[in-house]
């Protein structure tokens, strides 16, 4: 059992009153708070702590005897004279030192810039540092060498929103977080500095090996000593041992991992010689506006050191009379005949420059690239390699990364799925390496001005529009790495909001010319998009839930459908299968009693799960059915709308939910075959309010398949298929359902926007007895047989470069 621990997590001053100290921390709520200065007590006060964040919010069940405070302790104008201040809590039992901080510190960061590093990575003359800062006045930041001379490094600022909730009183609008990385550093320190006004802090970095090494001694000591106050000895020499154990099949950082699976000299060196049987031309169009010369010329270095020689690389400079960057392309043309240069008297926007490097391009493909990115040289090889296995391939798109400003380091990976269309409706995931046959360029027309900020997106959409699903394909491997800086949607998406706009009429578009009546929201994040179906009418649903006694269980569920729903067009079939305790009976005669909408049907057959929800289908009067667990609850008003939404589309064959465990973490937001060797849900564990892997929890997607925990489907679908397999009794049948639908010719779509709580235990067993083992590695052996070619191939909705062997999305262990 987890003991509770009282503590200061943050502290600080205020920013506008020098005299007063922060504190903010877990609070044990009998207690009296005593600050002291040496012996003399000052005057302090405690408010109850309101949790903005849903993840802190998460957390409080733990707080038994605790609360979340803020105190606030009234400092005199001068400390000189004082050595330490600290804060008791007064409790009836005993009295603690709740914190405590010398004089001298505190003096020394009065008034002062008040910073916090939130990561600090060195390795081999390499520095990456992240964090935040904020003062009364906009902080500016400088990094200096040993020898305290200026090192020239691209500091990025980013909007911190939880340090804007933090620090309340500041009235100035400053981006308050930063990033930067430095390369080739020497010497034993780096001196980061923050200047606000006339005056500064300074962090000290040590780059020493042996510094560096005793910090993080210090730093697992640190979290090693407050695992054990808060679970005990046992618990952490259990923790200790389990790092050990699991040491070897742990994720390991992007950054190793990429080098890994880069081709080396040799593999690159065989493409080079290798000669395909069909051999495209690739046009690369990038526009050009003012490009840094040193991106131009690596971007460049990247095409030129393509392992596939058929390519020209088109570019359009729209900078306008006078470009600085005309003698650069003049050189370049000059280097390379492949490379084709075209310039523009007028400053150009976006998409007519690209069009114009679309007009002069020759290639049988082309290939869209930004102005500062980089290619891997593999990239045009990967392509061609896929056209030469299927001729009929009209598009394709790869994975893509991250790249600091100077190149050697890559990060935040996009391991992306197969062609996902309502994935692509909630954000522009297929992004880069984009190549498109010019024959659907032909059709669909170039890039349209009024869709500026998102013109890509929305040529994207008008391309998937002319093409079978099946002629599009991705290509699971990283090709491309955007370089990121501040004006760049890559890594301060709150730069370019226009675009996000755009983004949204792009969406709005695409449903119009494909006959979808719908309205797109901007989503919890810019850059994410949310879509409401408008309907035509309002369907009957049949929500079918079997019941074994558990008529608490019961109640709750139909109760949160029949007083939180907006929804009213619905029945309810309560399929009875093998209760033994006469309260259930009489609660059934009661609810058909009372509620007309309530039917109870009696299923008298051994459990099947497969056929106890088919024999329910045959009552039901619904154009569609909500497969419904008795312990399940729903959360929004509008779950049922947002079911129906996806559900009534013609190309949806079933639509699944967002489901928590009781205690706030995801038990459901996706199915995807492959995990723990056949098939698990997505995100398990995780704590509400976490978005996961790339947003994916929060963005509708379609899945291989959704639990029927909560299920909607077409009731013409589901007798299209026969329902749910009855060979199947227990395990996977909900699987195999949706496995059906989709070969049927449905997309399976996961909805985040309808959320549920499912009661169902975490650890449940479901194997308990030999009977049960034996039939459930029967059904193993069942579903893998119906569906062999998923189990080989992998689940088209996740990417082979993802693990399986947990439920987070992370990288596939080495």
């Amino acid at each position: 059992m987890s003991r509770e621990i009282f503590e200061v997590t943050k502290d600080r001053f205020h920013l506008q009153d020098p005299n007063c100290y922060i504190l903010q921390g877990t609070w044990p709520k009998e207690a009296k708070m005593r600050a002291m200065l040496d012996g003399s007590e000052i005057k302090s006060e405690i408010r109850r702590l309101e949790v903005v964040s849903a993840l802190e919010r998460f957390k409080d069940p733990d707080l038994m005897r605790g609360e979340r405070i803020t105190a606030a302790v009234r400092l005199p104008e001068s400390l000189e004279g004082y050595q330490k201040l600290s804060v008791y809590a007064d409790m009836p039992d005993k009295t603690f030192c709740w914190f405590s901080v010398s004089a001298k510190n505190l003096e020394k960061r009065r008034g002062k810039p008040q910073f916090y590093i939130e990561e600090e990575k060195i390795q081999q003359g390499f520095l990456r540092i992240r964090g935040w800062a904020v003062a009364d006045c906009p902080v500016k930041i400088q990094i200096f060498d040993e020898n305290k001379e200026k090192i020239q490094a691209e500091i990025l600022r980013t909007e911190r929103v939880d340090v804007e909730q933090m620090y309340e009183e500041m009235d100035h609008e400053d981006k308050t977080g930063f990033f930067a990385e430095l390369t080739n550093l020497t010497g034993k320190v780096v001196y980061v500095v923050f200047y606000a006004g006339e005056t500064k802090s300074v962090h000290v970095v040590n780059l020493q090996p042996t510094v560096i090494l005793r910090k993080k001694i210090e730093k697992y000591a640190q979290k090693g000593m407050r695992y054990w106050k808060s679970q005990g000895s046992a618990a952490l020499a259990g923790k200790i041992a389990n790092k050990i154990k699991t040491a070897s099949t742990r994720e390991i950082p992007y950054q190793k991992w990429i080098v890994r699976h880069l081709p080396g000299a040799k593999e690159l060196e065989r493409q080079r010689r290798e000669k395909f049987e069909y051999q495209p031309k690739i046009s690369i169009v990038i526009p050009l506006y003012k490009t840094p010369e040193k991106y131009l010329r690596q971007l460049v270095e990247t095409v030129k050191a393509q392992t596939y020689p058929n390519w020209e690389l088109c570019l359009s400079d729209g900078s306008g009379e006078n470009s600085p960057i005309a003698e650069l392309l003049k050189s370049l043309a000059a280097s390379d005949e492949r490379i084709r240069v075209i310039s523009h008297k007028e400053p150009l926007q976006i998409s007519e420059n690209t069009n114009a490097g679309i007009e002069i391009a020759t290639g049988d493909y082309i290939a869209f690239a930004d102005h500062d990115d980089e290619l891997t040289p593999h990239a045009l090889f990967e392509c061609v390699k896929a056209l030469n296995k299927n001729r009929e391939i009209r598009l394709l798109y790869s994975d893509e990364d991250k790249m600091s400003m100077d190149g050697h380091k890559f990060f935040q990976p996009h391991f992306k799925p197969d062609y996902n269309p309502d994935l692509l409706c909630t954000v522009n995931y297929i992004c880069h390496l984009f190549v498109v046959d010019r024959k659907i360029i032909d059709q669909v027309g170039m890039l349209r001005k009024e869709y500026d900020g998102a013109q890509d997106y929305d040529f994207i959409f008008r391309c998937i529009e002319a093409v079978k699903p099946e002629k599009i394909y991705h290509v699971p491997k990283i090709l491309y790495h955007w370089r990121c800086h501040e004006d760049s949607t890559a890594e301060n998406p709150e730069s370019k909001t226009y675009a996000f706009e755009a983004g949204k009429r792009a969406i709005e578009a695409h449903y119009q010319r494909t006959g979808i009546d719908a309205e797109v929201h901007q989503g919890e994040f810019l850059g994410l998009y949310r879509t409401k179906f408008h309907r035509d009418h309002d369907p009957l649903i049949s929500i079918i839930i079997p019941n074994k006694d558990h008529i608490d269980d019961l109640k709750r569920c139909m109760d949160s459908i029949e007083q939180k729903s907006t929804y009213r067009n619905y029945e309810f079939i309560i399929v009875e299968n093998n209760s033994t305790e006469d309260s259930t009976f009489e609660y059934y005669k009661k609810i058909e009693a009372q509620n007309p909408k309530v039917h109870v049907v009696y299923w008298d057959k051994e459990f099947n799960y497969s056929a106890i929800n088919n024999y329910g289908a045959t009552f039901a009067k619904g154009e569609y059915i909500l497969l419904l667990n008795n312990d399940t609850e729903i959360i929004n008003e509008d779950c049922l709308e947002e079911l129906l939404g996806y559900c009534m589309r013609s190309d949806v064959g079933a639509v699944g939910a967002r489901m928590y465990y009781e205690d706030d973490t995801i038990q459901h937001a996706g199915v995807v075959i492959g995990f723990g060797g056949i098939a698990g849900h997505c995100f398990v564990l995780q704590p509400r309010g976490t978005t996961g892997y790339c947003h994916r929890i929060i963005c509708a997607q379609d899945y291989s398949a959704v639990t029927a925990a909560c299920m909607m489907v077409k009731r013409s679908a589901f007798e299209e298929v026969g329902g749910l397999t009855e060979e199947l009794a227990v395990a996977f049948n909900d699987i195999d359902f949706c496995m059906k639908l989709r070969t049927a010719g449905y997309l399976i779509v996961y909805n985040p926007y309808a959320e549920l709580y499912h009661y169902e235990s975490k650890s449940r067993g479901l194997e308990d007895t030999p009977e049960k083992v034996a039939r459930f590695n029967k059904e193993i052996q069942i579903f893998e047989r119906r569906w062999p070619d998923i189990m080989r191939d992998g689940d088209p909705y996740y990417n082979p470069n993802l693990t399986l062997k947990s439920q987070d999305f992370s990288l596939k262990r080495i």
